[in-house]
């Protein structure tokens, strides 16, 4: 019986070249970012190797190779906010193993603002969109209803019932490191986070408020910190967070970086952590840079929420129907350094 011939992917290509599999999908894609000696090289070696992506019309067009948008926020994309930057990593490792292409392109808050297409669409280079982030001003309805390709939301949903959206447990996630303070012997905890800036601040400022009604503690208003924007989404200066006079002896933060931001407004003010006052986040992602002390927090399974988005979307470009709706990938709670050990 004849051998088959195992296929070249775009992982062969990449460790032959010593290069990341990102930079071969943007070379052979004719995207920006790679120089055009390297470009050769990669298109060459494709060439040598026999590489064809799936659906070329070849191997019986069997499945499609497709051109995924990925469209985050710039708000999101800054040097100290990376988590984003790891998700779209995800999402292309994940639609390169399925033969497809994705092509970034980041929203200005004056796109959002003034409702302009990303120029991806309105160019019609892709065959379908992966949001990553809620856009600011209502931006993520905009797209649902002038894109002509099929849309997946990635770490916020819509209400619209045919929307595939896939989140973190941010609820029950918060639930658990509220409930993991009060356990501790905490009494007086503070959230930090805009309510209706996004569903998930307020999913997991919800999550907060069930922890502590079942050990019978009334939510405190002067409790609730504000971090951002509530229309643009724009996070705020840390230094301009109002405090309760009465401070909290711990903290739960909507994220890590709004965590490490309040931990420098707090020792900014003279306060230890967690000798003074304990601090949670939320997404086990954090630059190091950010903080030099490692976080209780609740992790998100980044590599599951992307693969799942992106096999929904494939689905849907191959024209199969889903019944849409919100997914929620579960996580974990990680023990670190930011709380008291014996409150």
């Amino acid at each position: 019986m004849a051998k088959i011939k195992k296929s070249v992917t775009m992982s062969d290509i990449a460790a032959k070249l010593q290069v990341s599999t990102v930079t071969v999908s943007k070379a052979l894609s004719g995207q920006k970012g790679v120089s055009e000696g390297v470009r050769e090289q990669i298109v060459a070696l494709a060439e040598e190797m026999g590489y064809e992506p799936v659906g070329s019309g070849h191997k019986n067009g069997l499945q499609k190779s497709y051109q995924i948008g990925v469209f985050i926020s710039a708000r999101y994309l800054s040097d100290h906010t990376s988590f984003y930057w790891k998700m779209y990593q995800e999402i292309a490792d994940y639609a390169m193993r399925k033969s497809c292409f994705t092509l970034f392109e980041s929203l200005t808050e004056e796109m959002e603002k003034e409702k302009k297409l990303p120029h991806l669409l309105e160019e019609k280079k892709v065959d379908g969109i992966v949001v990553v982030g809620k856009p600011g001003y209502d931006y993520d309805h905009f797209l649902r209803k002038q894109a002509e390709v099929p849309v997946v939301f990635l770490d916020f949903y819509s209400n619209e019932s045919s929307v595939d959206s896939f989140i973190s447990d941010g609820f029950y996630g918060t639930y658990l490191l509220t409930d993991y303070l009060l356990r501790k012997g905490f009494q007086k905890i503070a959230y930090v986070g805009t309510l209706y800036a996004t569903q998930s601040i307020t999913d997991r400022y919800l999550g907060y408020t069930k922890a502590l009604m079942e050990h019978q503690i009334i939510p405190r208003k002067d409790y609730l910190i504000d971090d951002r924007d509530v229309s643009s989404g724009l996070r705020d200066d840390y230094s301009a967070y109002v405090l309760p006079e009465e401070m909290p002896e711990a903290f739960v933060c909507n994220c890590d970086f709004i965590a490490s931001l309040l931990i420098r407004n707090l020792r900014e003010k003279g306060l230890r952590i967690p000798e003074d006052i304990s601090v949670v986040g939320f997404d086990n992602f954090l630059n190091p840079a950010l903080c030099d002390i490692e976080l209780t927090t609740y992790a998100v399974d980044i590599q599951a929420m992307a693969n799942k988005a992106v096999k929904a979307l494939i689905q849907k470009m191959n024209g199969e129907k889903l019944t849409g709706g919100i997914h929620i990938v579960e996580g974990y709670l990680v023990e670190g350094d930011s709380v008291k050990k014996h409150a």
